[in-house]
């Protein structure tokens, strides 16, 4: 299993990606937290209100998953963090029957 944390600019931007990849069948699960983010963005620290979303993917999914959510992304440079992870059986199943 693999967790895509991706950051995006409101809750909106972050439903509209998880719709997305839902219905490609590219994630089986998408969460998504309202954060305050603080960062370097050309030599000076930024402040904004932003969401993670974190999705619940396969590796066969992974490259698919992460084209589609650049393509969608109003980011110039969109943080798509991939993170391999194990899980309880039952979750792994579920995933693998939602999405292969």
């Amino acid at each position: 299993m693999v967790l895509l944390y991706v950051t995006c600019k409101n809750i909106r931007e972050a439903e509209k990606i998880s719709i997305h990849l839902l219905n490609k069948k590219l994630i089986a699960c998408a969460n998504i937290f309202p954060v305050k983010s603080m960062y370097l963005w050309k030599g000076k620290i930024a402040k904004s209100k932003e969401c993670v979303m974190i999705a619940k993917t396969s590796n066969k999914n992974l490259k698919k998953a992460e084209n589609e959510i650049k393509r969608m992304h109003s980011y110039d440079v969109p943080c798509i963090l991939n993170i391999n992870s194990g899980a309880n059986k039952e979750c792994l199943d579920w995933i693998k029957k939602e999405i292969g």
